[in-house]
């Protein structure tokens, strides 16, 4: 997500081809009413107040790792919702993922943030490494199976320069893996052969990891009428993507590309639209006796999504269950 605080602000053009969002009146609407499918899910507040979060990861304990993107926060939500804050004063961090005793996370994402880098954080030690530095508005990341890491570059610094790979165990680094511009959310597919990933062209793409410049478009306009941030999948092909436009969670079936709301409304507070402002980020999580969706938010909080009885939320990514 590109930092909506500060120096940087979307047009009202774009925020309207997204929803309809009126910016500039003291009350934001949207014209545009999605498809609901949110009959039975339950949604709770795991922790609030504390910034803009930007993106989470679970900690494998019932806790997550947790982004502050214009706070410049690195911190930790345990089972309880206890927040910790493990590193500050970051540039605008972004993408978050935990590799055993690692969490590797991402920085420079805004108009008003430096050039970026990947780190990496020691849970034993509490020690950081800077692996790249000089990246060009990072944003998403994502662990592939073969231990690689993917991250979408918005390309706010310099041309756009699409999806990044980088390979800790060798530092082998491709700066443009595939050439998809202005990328930001991914998520692994239940193939385990390709990746989603979304634009600020408003769009859902699946990527194949064999051919990087073949894409296709999964799902946008007039399907999903969003400005989508990052996102997961599920096994049976079902991708939960966060959007800014209605700080949304919408359920978009990849076979088809039609998509429905789950939650709206996860807008930060304020007379005035200065969006991107809703929800950021999404991950599925075991818990007892299921599955749960968490969603991070410009509004400070942390919240749980249970689905209705019958929904499979088991993710697409086998790492993860």
């Amino acid at each position: 997500m590109l930092s909506g605080i500060g120096s940087k602000r979307f047009s009202s053009t774009v925020l309207m081809i997204a929803a309809g969002v009126m910016i500039g009146s003291p009350t934001a609407r949207a014209d545009f009413v999605p498809a609901s499918c949110a009959q039975g899910w339950v949604a709770e507040t795991v922790v609030e107040g504390v910034g803009n979060l930007e993106n989470l990861d679970s900690d494998g304990a019932g806790g997550f790792y947790v982004t502050g993107i214009a706070d410049g926060f690195f911190a930790h939500v345990d089972a309880s919702g206890h927040f910790e804050p493990l590193l500050t004063g970051l540039d605008h961090p972004a993408g978050v993922r935990v590799v055993g005793r690692s969490v590797y996370f991402l920085t420079g994402d805004g108009l008003d943030a430096p050039p970026g880098t990947l780190q990496r954080y020691d849970l034993d030690t509490g020690a950081v490494e800077v692996l790249l530095t000089d990246l060009n508005g990072p944003n998403g990341l994502l662990v592939l199976p073969d231990g690689d890491l993917l991250f979408t570059t918005l390309g706010i610094k310099s041309a756009p320069t699409g999806i990044a790979r980088y390979r800790p165990s060798t530092r082998e680094y491709t700066k443009t893996w595939s050439p998809l511009p202005l990328t930001n959310g991914l998520a692994l597919a239940p193939d385990g052969r390709s990746v989603f990933t979304d634009s600020l062209e408003l769009k859902v793409f699946r990527i194949p990891l064999d051919a990087p410049r073949d894409w296709t478009v999964v799902s946008g306009i007039p399907q999903l009428l969003a400005l989508p941030d990052d996102m997961e999948a599920t096994r049976d092909g079902q991708l939960f993507v966060a959007d800014h436009a209605l700080g949304a969670v919408y359920r978009v079936d990849t076979a088809t590309g039609v998509a429905c709301a789950i939650i709206t409304g996860l807008i930060k507070p304020s007379p005035l639209r200065n969006p991107p402002d809703g929800a950021t980020s999404v991950r599925i999580v075991r818990e007892a006796g299921g599955w749960a969706l968490y969603v991070t938010s410009m509004d400070g909080a942390l919240r749980r999504l249970r689905p209705p009885a019958g929904l499979d939320l088991t993710p697409a990514d086998e790492r993860r269950r």
